[in-house]
């Protein structure tokens, strides 16, 4: 709070009762003016729980065929049709969650048109706000492919830290500072390195299943082995008139 508190007025020996009394009732109206700020913040409601609510409460917007862009000043409305449930702090905390959240952005970039708190077209929604959705779209996207290639550079590191430690002639004190890690981290490392491997699909033949077939012994089979054994029977009974 930024005001200072009235500090409480000495009273004297000689005080008549009931202007004890008076100051005591002063005293208990400034304790409940701070301490009501206090219990109101305590009792906030949740992102959580507005969101809850207000699927409870409009449907139509909040629950049915898949996310929908809101109405433009959606907040007053929310107010207007359901005064005193929330406070405009949750509510802008849920607000600002929701328009945020990657499949709200994804509705704006393909939408043409938002929507009121009964699911009904309430204006166009304009390029300008399409065109900012799909900026921050490609921004997460660019962000998302950077993490993905830092982790795999990442395991690619501690595989070939495992192999190389695997097969080291070096003491513990030099491999680490070859491999620029500490004795401490080196155990997570190779502990991470090894449950990586672990849980990589087993390598295929290179050559592919069809090469490898063709490059397996051939056996005749053999009603062909049959066949050939009466052809060269005949051939040999030819041979000998």
């Amino acid at each position: 709070m930024n005001e200072a508190l009235t500090p409480a007025p000495t009273l004297a020996l000689d005080t008549p009762a009931e202007a004890i009394v008076e100051v005591a009732a002063d005293a208990v109206e400034v304790v409940a003016e701070v301490a009501t700020p206090v219990a109101s913040a305590a009792n906030e409601m949740s992102p959580a729980a507005c969101a809850a609510k207000l699927k409870e409460l409009f449907p139509a917007l909040f629950v049915g065929g898949g996310v929908k862009p809101l109405k433009l000043r959606v907040q007053a409305d929310i107010q207007e049709r359901a005064p005193g449930v929330f406070t405009k702090s949750a509510l802008s905390a849920f607000l600002r969650r929701h328009t945020g959240s990657t499949s709200y952005l994804m509705a704006i970039s393909k939408a043409r048109t938002r929507f009121d708190l009964d699911g009904q077209p309430a204006g166009d929604l304009s390029d300008e706000h399409r065109a900012a959705a799909l900026e921050e779209l490609a921004r997460r996207r660019g962000l998302q492919q950077e993490r993905i290639d830092l982790e795999q550079a990442q395991a690619r590191n501690r595989a070939g830290l495992l192999h190389d430690f695997e097969r080291t002639t070096l003491t513990l004190p030099n491999f680490c500072a070859l491999k620029g890690v500490t004795p401490e981290e080196l155990p997570g490392l190779l502990e991470i390195a090894r449950q990586e491997a672990a849980a990589q699909p087993p390598a295929r033949d290179a050559r592919g299943p069809r090469e490898a077939r063709d490059n397996r012994p051939q056996h005749a089979p053999r009603g062909r082995e049959r066949t050939q054994e009466r052809d060269l029977g005949r051939g040999g009974r030819r041979g000998g008139r």
